[in-house]
């Protein structure tokens, strides 16, 4: 029996529910494409407005440039070209080409495609046949044309229907696959691609397939030297502590350097030219067979913390028939290389103890310069071991009284555990903000962390401070970021602050904390900056949230006559009921990206040093441009 107290808090409804009945009229059968549109995050994760490189619309992409990448792969196809204008996206291969004759099937029918027969593709990405179908099924305009022996067939749908077929007998053009297609609005909401997480991607693929070109939007992607061009490109010549070492073998290639100033490691994995942004029995193989080579090498017993510390570097294997964690393949759970190769983990132990141990033989300024590392990350640890032992125990106290962090439910202290894509932390400033979000989010995967007062400049300053400062040292806990940004407890990590000087001078503040300790989150693409409205302009029959002017000037135009209008000071004001709109389905997020043209020295050094005259005189510049566009746009 149910007390009268329980009852009281649940609806009649939860109860009548036991009741329903329960027949084969329950029972239904979704066809292919229904069921990709009622679980899309099945089949590409999270969907997303592109703000986030794993974002939906770029699983989408990626979907189809596996298919020609596998056709370059398999010796067919040296140059990939492809067209992002607007929504529409063209993706048009120099490959075999489709079948004529399973055009329609290959993007139309469930468990249908080549890679299930591994004469044609042996190390393929994509093994499920289920990558085009989702592109065809969440989008509202899918073309596939395929020209073969001197003829072609195309295909057209929507939303997976089937619209238009035909067939040519002859055509003039080179063979080859073009897909061609616009992700579905409704599922896909206020999308945008952003040029830098295309190009990233893009630039992936072609390290990981020297002399494969891509051409994106009449820009030319080429690399020579594989892995190691990822790495060059990744941390500044000034910055490497010796010049990147590059091993490759039949199937594998590693390429690895130490960071002068970066405190925790960074790592760049792949399998089948598949980026592995979560890992996997690879990367975790890899950052074993490091510090194994490297304490028989000096014949020391180094901690792996202290010979790990710092390091920049990349790998790339293939595997026979790989098995990944889940659909959107970021984590590699395979353990075995296939056919008669060896565990993934004894392969890799081989590999690096046979080719790292010979490069650090032959090349001993190298292998001094390493060592120096090693030993100042020692004198590092120990200095701070006591500062450290502190520190977690205030970290440790204060999480038990919830005084800075209020954690989602989905906990993620084991980092054998996938890091949930939707699993978010908001910073935010103040009390009131807080409050305003904790009552807002969703409580599964949404946590807050609560600043007090602005943080510290902590520019030029050691790891040392982290520790002793409170608020860095509480943040870098909840995050779990120390050593590595592998055991990251929180996908996305939200700067939410007001839209006023103090807010854009928290930013600020905690954009250098990450650069200067952890720039590895910014790199990743795991940091945003949070938007929120400026205006509310409502009626009686319907509200409109502007994020800027000109938006509240079209929302007072569409809503005519003399609207309400209210502006938003800070986050405080913004009521619970409100908010929900903001950190939901509808959130903006303006992702925090790096310019590959300066160094993260020199971005701190301009807007965080002691260098006033130069850094007025930028303001100054800026704030006339700003005042001119203003103008212009009144008038």
């Amino acid at each position: 029996m149910y007390s009268k107290a329980y009852i009281s808090k649940h609806s009649t409804r939860d109860f009548m529910s036991k009741e329903t009945k329960y027949t084969e009229d329950n029972i239904r059968s979704l066809d292919w494409k229904e069921h990709i549109r009622m679980r899309p995050g099945m089949y590409i994760g999270k969907l997303g407005d592109g703000s986030s490189a794993d974002d939906g619309i770029y699983i989408l992409l990626k979907e189809v440039l596996d298919n020609s990448i596998d056709e370059y792969v398999m010796g067919a196809g040296k140059t990939i070209e492809i067209s992002i204008q607007g929504d529409k996206v063209i993706v048009r291969d120099y490959g075999r080409g489709i079948p004529l004759g399973k055009v329609v099937d290959v993007v139309s029918k469930m468990n249908t495609g080549g890679k299930y027969d591994s004469r044609a593709f042996k190390k393929s990405v994509g093994l499920n046949g289920v990558g085009t179908k989702a592109v065809n099924a969440l989008s509202t305009f899918f073309r596939v044309e395929s020209t073969r022996d001197g003829k072609s067939a195309s295909a057209e749908f929507e939303k997976g229907n089937l619209t238009n077929q035909e067939t040519l007998d002859e055509t003039s053009r080179r063979r080859g696959t073009k897909v061609s297609f616009v992700p579905d609005g409704s599922i896909f909401k206020h999308y945008k691609y952003r040029t830098e997480y295309v190009a990233k991607m893009l630039k992936n693929y072609v390290y990981l397939n020297p002399g494969l070109t891509i051409i994106f939007n009449g820009e030319k992607y080429f690399s020579e030297n594989g892995l190691k061009d990822l790495l060059s490109d990744n941390i500044n010549v000034d910055d490497r502590l010796y010049d990147i070492i590059h091993l490759k073998g039949d199937d594998i290639e590693i390429a690895v350097t130490h960071s002068k100033t970066q405190y925790s490691e960074e790592y760049h994995s792949f399998v089948n030219g598949q980026h592995t942004t979560q890992g996997g029995t690879h990367q975790a193989a890899f950052r074993e067979s490091i510090v194994k080579t490297i304490r028989e090498f000096y014949g020391k017993n180094y901690e792996a913390s202290d010979v790990r510390k710092s390091i920049v570097s990349a790998i790339s294997i293939k595997v026979m028939e790989p098995v990944f964690e889940s659909q959107t393949k970021t984590k590699l759970g395979s353990t075995d290389m296939g056919g008669d190769l060896p565990t993934v983990r004894t392969y890799i132990n081989d590999f690096v103890k046979n080719k790292l141990d010979n490069f650090l033989h032959k090349n001993p300024d190298t292998a001094e310069n390493l060592q120096r590392k090693i030993l100042q990350a020692e004198r590092e640890r120990k200095d701070l071991s006591g500062i450290r032992k502190l520190a977690k125990e205030r970290a440790k106290k204060a999480s038990l009284h919830n005084k800075k962090l209020r954690d989602c439910r989905i906990h993620l202290t084991d980092s054998k555990k996938d890091r949930n894509l939707e699993s978010t932390l908001f910073i935010t400033e103040g009390d009131s903000a807080s409050g305003s979000i904790t009552k807002s989010r969703d409580v599964n995967t949404q946590a807050v962390f609560s600043l007090r007062g602005k943080p510290l400049n902590c520019y030029n300053m050691t790891k040392k401070i982290v520790y002793e400062n409170e608020e860095f040292n509480l943040l870098q806990a909840a995050l779990n970021i120390e050593e590595s940004l592998e055991d990251l407890r929180y996908n996305n990590i939200v700067i939410a602050t007001d839209a006023d000087v103090d807010g854009m001078h928290i930013r600020l503040l905690l954009i250098t904390f990450f650069l200067q300790f952890f720039p590895e989150v910014i790199k990743e693409g795991h940091l945003y900056i949070l938007q929120t409205p400026l205006f509310r302009v409502r009626n009686k029959k319907e509200t409109i949230y502007c994020y800027s002017e000109q938006e509240r000037r079209d929302a007072i135009t569409k809503l005519s006559g003399k609207p309400e209008i209210t502006r938003f000071k800070g986050l405080g004001e913004i009521s619970p009921d409100e908010f929900v709109h903001f950190i939901g389905d509808d959130i903006r997020l303006d992702p925090v990206m790096l310019d590959k043209e300066k160094s993260i020295e020199e971005l701190l050094s301009f807007y965080m040093g002691k260098n006033t005259p130069q850094r007025q005189e930028f303001i100054i510049d800026n704030l006339k441009v700003e005042l001119d566009t203003i103008e212009e746009e009144v008038k």
